[in-house]
């Protein structure tokens, strides 16, 4: 668990992804990985075809490390090339990750298995906390962040641990339907507002389960006004 995963595959879309990948691992002190995948979508190939892709997965990749490297202070930054599903891939890396980071075109009038197909996988699937950054173009600059919002009516502990962990990093309150009084004691720095509407939530955060009782891809896409952190219990 000592570093960030992005699944990065050259779009817009990974954008804000890499942005906030790269803020979380400047906040937690940890080193960051930019995973790319690739894979022949034809059938059968010659090695010279394939070889042309790959070189061609290589310079995403690069391209995605590279900005990763010019626009952080100077966080390690490594790189994973990985032929075959994307998804898949990111599951896999998940095991040894704080935190995988993923982008969502976030456009809701496109069919579900089109849209956010990856990053409902790896939400669904990951061994560690998925945040899904939706919308295209880099994250705007925010003067008054709004709080980490709780979502679910009763989050598990892992899902206000994450919550609480997270305002602490980036000093903002925790917004949940519940009682928090224990967990102000335990984190007296963190503030806590009531969980009526936000307009500019920062964070919102819910539980893999109950994400998975209703529709993850809709909730994501559809409904969240800012990015959308799925912790598991």
């Amino acid at each position: 668990m000592n570093h960030i995963v992005l699944g990065y595959d050259g779009s817009d879309f990974s954008v804000q992804a890499l942005d906030w990948a790269l803020d979380e691992a400047e906040l937690r002190k940890l080193p960051l990985t930019v995973s790319h995948a690739w894979q022949w979508p034809y059938g059968q190939a010659d090695e010279e075809a394939k070889a042309h892709l790959r070189k061609a997965a290589e310079h995403v990749l690069w391209h995605g490390a590279d900005c990763a490297r010019s626009s952080s202070s100077g966080i390690c930054v490594e790189t994973d090339l990985f032929e075959g599903p994307a998804a898949h891939r990111l599951v896999e890396l998940s095991a040894e990750a704080a935190l995988v980071v993923v982008g969502s075109r976030g456009l809701s009038a496109l069919p579900r298995a089109v849209v956010g197909s990856v990053a409902g996988y790896v939400a669904a699937h990951a061994e560690c906390p998925v945040i899904v950054v939706r919308g295209p173009g880099p994250l705007p600059t925010v003067t008054n962040p709004g709080p980490i919002v709780v979502s679910g009516t009763e989050p598990a502990v892992s899902v206000l641990e994450f919550a609480f962990a997270e305002a602490e990093l980036r000093h903002l309150p925790v917004s949940a339907p519940v009682d928090l009084g224990e967990w102000t004691a335990r984190h007296p720095r963190t503030s806590v507002e009531a969980s009526e509407g936000h307009e500019h939530p920062t964070l919102m955060v819910v539980g893999r389960e109950h994400a998975a009782r209703f529709s993850l891809a809709d909730f994501l896409l559809q409904h969240a006004p800012c990015p959308v952190a799925v912790v598991g219990g």
